[in-house]
């Protein structure tokens, strides 16, 4: 299956094994409750290791081995693994633990339980975790965002049935359709439907605006 990279699908083959992902309505249900779509979220962009590769990179130009040994260790970022693994897992139809790794029972008694690394390194997952998540509930669309429909206010829940059925009625299609739906698929199919809306984004009223007052302040200036 050849993967629609513009709405967040993607592809990895692993030998002649492929793994197809699709960051959907249905796929982002699998992996929680609502709030617990959101938590992931939140884990997987406000972590610890995005901020230090990019510091490792800016620094030496490439992660060090060192580095890679001591974020590879169960204890670091441990909610930010849990979540990448969490979302790819429901993003994909197979099986996706020798890709991700898994969670097996410690040997010493130390540690209740062990990451086991997969095949797929551990910066790589969480890149990878964050495109889908972020396809499939925020969406990625260049599409024009009216300042009326910004709301600036942060939520604790994502309810993916509620998109499902807005599609259903938006766009007349079947329930089974509708939940193969990305978040960016959906904005790119109402931007389609709905293309001449009328208003400012956020962006251009502030430019407005901005435009406004200088010419404002140059009539007073030569008032003066």
């Amino acid at each position: 299956m050849t993967p629609v990279k513009e709405i967040g699908e993607c592809l990895i083959t692993v030998g002649d094994e492929d793994y197809f992902f699709r960051p959907s309505f249905l796929n982002m249900k699998r992996i929680g409750d609502p709030q617990e779509i959101v938590q992931a979220f939140y884990y997987l962009h406000n972590d610890e290791v995005t901020p230090l590769l990019q510091k490792a990179l800016k620094a030496y130009g490439v992660v060090p081995e060192w580095l890679l040994r001591y974020m590879g260790r169960p204890q670091f970022a441990k909610q930010t693994i849990y979540a990448a693994m969490n979302v790819m897992q429901a993003c994909c139809e197979r099986d996706v633990s020798a890709l991700t790794g898994e969670l097996v029972p410690g040997k010493s008694g130390k540690w209740g339980m062990v990451y086991r690394k997969g095949k797929v390194p551990m910066q790589n997952l969480v890149l990878i975790a964050q495109s889908l998540i972020t396809h499939g509930i925020i969406g990625k669309a260049k599409v024009r965002q009216l300042q009326r429909h910004e709301t600036g206010k942060a939520t604790t829940e994502f309810n993916a049935f509620e998109y499902i059925n807005a599609a259903r009625n938006h766009f007349g299609m079947s329930r089974q359709e509708a939940e193969q739906l990305s978040m960016t698929e959906f904005q790119m199919l109402l931007a389609a439907k709905y293309p001449n809306q009328k208003g400012f984004t956020q962006e251009e009223y502030d430019q407005v605006a901005n435009d406004y007052l200088a010419k404002k302040a140059k009539r007073l200036a030569k008032a003066d």
